[in-house]
């Protein structure tokens, strides 16, 4: 996997860069990066090195990927405070937003001491949401805003709710890609689908406003 490649496939889930060169300050991008450092030390059992790498990275991005995790091509951490555990494994083209957590349970309910969960590819994880325990989510599954899921979860299912259950889909017209894996045509519990509708008003602004900066910048070059 080239940067270059790895480059386009953030720039292909996340409008706001304008560069690819402004990608490389993105916490997440630094933080897989120095996760591949710290995994190849582990797997040469440089335990120590391992965490150090870990404990740097930790510091600078506020990403906590233990040394242990296997990922797979083209992961996208979106912005900070993201925790993924030692035995968690993940595929490729996943995408997690802030805040959510890939955590364990007790060695002794896992599979040969495997505790943490394994993310199938093109999964997205939503903001907040916590993976739990050594479970499978299925390629191409979405976790909404806040899920808990402590269960095995189906290719292609959206999961919202504590404890996350599937919810149906209205099935649409929609990007190859979804912002936080929750679509405004989805139905949720008026709670989550107010939330929801919140969230994509947000980044509906958040579009307008980089279109009018954009505008304004055009219209200063021209003066």
């Amino acid at each position: 996997m080239g940067l270059g490649n790895y480059l386009a496939s953030v720039k292909a889930r996340d409008p706001a860069p304008r560069s690819r060169l402004e990608i490389l300050t993105y916490p997440g991008v630094w933080a897989l990066g120095l996760h591949r450092v710290a995994h190849a030390l582990f797997r040469a059992r440089l335990f120590f090195l391992a965490r150090l790498v870990n404990h740097v990275s930790r510091f600078l991005t506020a990403i906590d990927i233990h040394p242990g995790a296997r990922i797979g091509r083209n992961l996208f951490i979106d912005h900070g405070f993201v925790v993924i555990g030692e035995t968690a494994e993940i595929g490729d083209n996943v995408t997690i937003y802030q805040g959510a957590t890939l955590g364990g349970t007790n060695p002794s309910s896992g599979v040969g001491g495997k505790r943490h969960p394994t993310i199938g590819h093109d999964v997205v994880i939503s903001l907040g949401a916590a993976i739990l325990g050594p479970i499978h989510v299925g390629d191409g599954a979405r976790i909404g805003a806040n899920a808990v899921v402590t269960k095995d979860v189906p290719a292609g299912a959206t999961m919202v709710g504590i404890p996350a259950k599937p919810v149906p889909v209205v099935v649409r017209e929609e990007p190859a890609f979804i912002p936080y894996g929750t679509p405004c045509s989805e139905l949720f519990d008026p709670v989550t689908q107010r939330y929801e509708l919140m969230k994509c008003e947000l980044e509906a602004l958040k579009v307008r406003l980089e279109h009018l900066e954009r505008t304004q910048r055009k219209a200063s070059d021209a003066a």
